[in-house]
């Protein structure tokens, strides 16, 4: 099938005029405001305050961040920059941790650092700008994939949001869901997606924007939804996948998958395979990033004499056995499990040498 044309208006991370330009995620839908960011810090600051989100949108940003480090540190120091962008690359690395799209272009950019002598700008960017290239046209692949596997499926859920706001463009989850859609999908549910309501403020917007209707509800109505039979795949975006094919996600995936078992729904996640942390045996090893519990608080609760508290984790882990596809630009893994996974790195280690 022909891969649908992206709609460049959904562009979290672009490179333009020299620096990079975000599209701030956090007044989304009532204000579409862009920032222009030309040093590491306020990459950084971007990424921990969720201007930028989504485990490849976030990849994307910090290689474009290691070309603004390696600017300044070039323009510093000539020839000795090397010795100090390190510190730099550091610090994109801690910004966010559960996001293995992050290190993992790290040490894509990190290796090529290596390798070059003399004004590293030009040779960096073109690495950053592949980089970014490359997830689109996986998230474009996945969308075929994935659509593929759904057939002549009637009605999807998608929680949080994993579309072109999260990635290079296109979507993962939802890029399977664009696809799904040109195709004849009749019915879209989207979770608010508690408690910073992606879902409400992203997911809705960004089909809109395409022209595909949608339908909001409460993240706890997905359990009744599902007992009436509506729905026929939860379909879902990942920040890490272990290499048993256990998966984090954003918070309430889990809830998502077991009732999803429960009622005989499927569950597929979508996620490229630079979100796969093959050194992790299983996802008991993903480290869930907490955040501050004043995110949650009403003001009212927030004074040094408050009794009230708030336990805040950004993601969740989905164990393989509840999940039944994990569709990644280098193949499917139905029923995902140690061996099934082994095969897929196989498989994508294959095809990235003979690339």
């Amino acid at each position: 099938m022909q891969k649908l044309p992206l709609n460049r208006q959904l562009q979290a991370v672009e490179w333009r005029n020299s620096e990079l330009t975000i599209l701030d995620q956090r007044y989304l839908p009532e204000v579409v405001s862009y920032h222009h960011l030309r040093t590491v810090e306020q990459v950084v600051n971007a990424i921990q305050t969720m201007q930028v989100r989504g485990a490849p949108a976030i990849g994307i940003a910090a290689a474009y961040a290691v070309v603004l480090a390696a600017r300044h540190c070039f323009a510093q120091h000539g020839d000795g920059w090397k010795q100090t962008i390190a510190k730099q690359v550091n610090l994109l690395a801690d910004s966010r941790p559960t996001a293995v799209n992050l290190v993992w272009a790290l040490d894509k950019m990190s290796a090529l650092i290596e390798t070059i002598q003399g004004d590293p700008e030009s040779k960096l960017l073109a690495m950053a700008r592949q980089i970014h290239q490359d997830d689109i046209d996986a998230n474009l692949t996945m969308g075929i994939y994935g659509a593929d596997i759904l057939g002549k499926c009637t009605a999807v859920l998608t929680h949080c949001n994993a579309g072109a706001l999260a990635t290079g463009g296109y979507g993962t989850a939802l890029g399977v869901i664009r696809s799904a859609c040109s195709r004849g999908l009749q019915q879209v549910y989207a979770t608010e997606t508690r408690p910073w309501l992606q879902g409400a403020r992203l997911t809705v917007w960004e089909l809109q924007q395409d022209g595909i209707a949608s339908t909001l509800i409460t993240d706890l109505a997905s359990g009744y939804l599902m007992q009436q039979g509506k729905i026929d795949w939860i379909i879902v975006g990942a920040d890490r996948i272990a290499a048993n094919g256990d998966t984090a996600n954003k918070i309430g995936t889990y809830a998502l998958a077991t009732l999803a078992r429960q009622h005989g729904v499927k569950t597929m996640v979508v996620a490229p395979c630079s979100t796969i942390d093959w050194t992790l045996i299983s996802g008991e090893m993903i480290a869930i990033e907490q955040r501050d519990p004043m995110e949650l608080l009403p003001d009212s609760y927030q004074g040094d004499d408050s009794l009230v508290t708030a336990w805040n984790p950004v993601f969740d882990v989905t164990p393989a056995h509840l999940i039944d596809a994990i569709v990644t630009e280098r193949g499917v893994v139905f029923k995902p499990d140690e061996n099934g996974m082994k095969k897929l790195q196989s498989s994508a280690s294959q095809e990235s040498q003979a690339e």
